[in-house]
């Protein structure tokens, strides 16, 4: 007959190990983010659509009034996030932009999506601006917002 003989060192091991356990376990649940799973590390990039546009109207004097806008006006990024800004050319012939405060500039055409990549490492607004519609006198300035928060 075997018996099992239980030690004042195997319970202090014992305890030991729960303790460790409980540990990591405590901090694994606290950490702030996500964990990879199974070596499963790819990045994901977000895509966003946007469209250009145009709002058009004859007012009372009979003058015409064209005004041209980026659809949607507002959009918001996380400070790091890999973005794809899919901009496709739908009013106007051609919208050559810029996004103030970085080196990113191209041109959209009409009938055409142009594809913007992004990634801010700072928070802030960032102003994307066209430059065929960047005057007072085109009736509003044709900008959007990139908010990074």
């Amino acid at each position: 007959m075997k018996f099992l003989i239980i030690t004042k060192q195997t319970i202090i091991t014992v305890l030991l190990l729960i303790a460790l356990i409980a540990s990591a376990s405590v901090w694994l649940i606290s950490k702030n983010g996500s964990l990879a799973v199974f070596g499963n590390t790819t990045e994901t990039t977000r895509e966003i659509e946007m469209v250009t546009t145009e709002y058009k109207t004859t007012m009372e004097n009979g003058e015409e009034m064209e005004v041209y806008r980026w659809d949607p006006g507002t959009v918001f990024l996380e400070v790091g996030e890999k973005v794809n800004l899919n901009i496709l050319g739908v009013m106007g012939k051609e919208h050559s932009f810029y996004i103030e405060g970085t080196d990113i500039k191209g041109v959209v055409q009409k009938g055409e999506e142009t594809k913007v990549p992004l990634q801010f490492d700072e928070k802030g607004t960032y102003q994307l601006i066209c430059h065929n519609h960047s005057q007072e006198e085109d009736h509003g300035k044709m900008i959007a917002y990139i908010v990074v928060q």
